[in-house]
Parts: structure tokens; C-alpha cells; sequence
């Protein structure tokens, strides 16, 4: 199980949700990458509303603009590995922003589960 508290830095990476990578959504690509980096962990967040560098709006509530919503990516891990990671988005992000904050891991802890097992167990005691 793997462990991550104190001082760690957070990348986030806003795109919009048709960018794509060799014909895959980014986003998934992101993900996959920072997976195989070994990164603690990656979370995709779909907007329902938003604009970036072309101030065009890209809002859910509107038909004709709610095929390219905002997606952020959110990922966190010790400063060292996240920035050992920045090269690959370098690579990976044509147009959008990513930004680097420091943060304070509270808690990290992963779920412990059988092979083959899925679903929640029983709450566990650290």
C-alpha cells in the first residue's frame, strides 16, 4: 500500500475534453502516463462550463457547444516525481494550461482489495 503525507506538489492540466493523442481522448493518455510514471494518483474532472485562450465559452447548457467541455486533470505526488513528469505533458499538451501548486497531503491511503475482488470492503483501522 502506498503512503503519501506532508509537503507535495500538485499539477493540474486544463484541456478541453476532445483533445486528442494518436487518435485516444488526452486526458485518458495523461492518466495512463502518470500511471506508468509511478505518479500517487491522477483524477479527471469533466467542467460544465468554461473558457480558455480562444474566450470562446463551452458551456453543457448550450446544444450546439457541449461537445468540447473544459476536463482538468489532477494529479499530486512529491514535488521530485511530479516534476520529473512535467517533460511528458510538455509532449502531450498542444493548447491548454497547466499549473503547479505546493500542497499538504493529509491523508493517502490506498484500498486494500483481494485479486479478482471488487467493491468496497470493510473499513479498516490505519
Amino acid at each position: 500500500m502506498t503512503r503519501l503525507t506532508g509537503n507535495a506538489l500538485r499539477v493540474t492540466v486544463f484541456i478541453g475534453e476532445n483533445d486528442t493523442w494518436h487518435h485516444k481522448p488526452l486526458y485518458s493518455e495523461i492518466v495512463h502516463r502518470a500511471h506508468a510514471a509511478g505518479l500517487a494518483g491522477a483524477s479527471v474532472f469533466r467542467g460544465i462550463e468554461g473558457f480558455g485562450a480562444s474566450s470562446l465559452i463551452h458551456t453543457s447548457r448550450l446544444l450546439s457547444l457541449s461537445e468540447d467541455l473544459p476536463v482538468a486533470i489532477v494529479v499530486v505526488d512529491t514535488e521530485e516525481r511530479v516534476r520529473a513528469f512535467l517533460p511528458q505533458l510538455d509532449e502531450l499538451v498542444e493548447e491548454g494550461l497547466v499549473i503547479l501548486d505546493d500542497c499538504e497531503v493529509i491523508r493517502y491511503v490506498g484500498r486494500e482489495t483481494a485479486p479478482g475482488a471488487s467493491g468496497r470492503k470493510g473499513k479498516k483501522s490505519l
